[in-house]
């Protein structure tokens, strides 16, 4: 049941964003800044950590899941450091994210010479 529950919550944020795409004249960076912006919102009210809880990746993955982790480790890094926690606890928490998405996009830079659009 974990999958399914994982399936649908997943579908269910790319379904709002792909409404969201249709139906208004946000564009998608806008949408994607939301998305993470969302997720520390609603980490912060009490109101996403259960929904991980309940549907696991469908929930961490999506970019309300990157929102999620940031807050999350920021909150972590506070109560352990003090303000200073509200500066590092977002990048300690995601680093590893962070640094395979700056690593993967330079080695699929060198293997294809960017062109621009026409």
């Amino acid at each position: 049941m974990q999958y399914i529950f994982s399936f649908i919550t997943g579908g269910i944020l790319c379904v709002i964003a792909q409404i969201l795409i249709d139906k208004t004249k946000l564009t998608p960076a806008k949408i994607l800044v939301t998305y993470v912006v969302a997720g520390v919102v609603l980490t912060a009210i009490g109101v996403y950590g259960p929904l991980v809880e309940f549907a696991g990746a469908g929930a961490t993955v999506p970019l309300t899941g990157f929102g999620y982790s940031l807050a999350r480790g920021v909150h972590e890094e506070v109560t352990k450091n003090g303000l200073t926690g509200i500066f590092t606890g977002g990048l300690s928490a995601c680093a590893a994210g962070i640094c395979a998405a700056v690593i993967f996009s330079f080695i699929f830079a060198l293997m294809k010479k960017p062109s621009p659009k026409s």
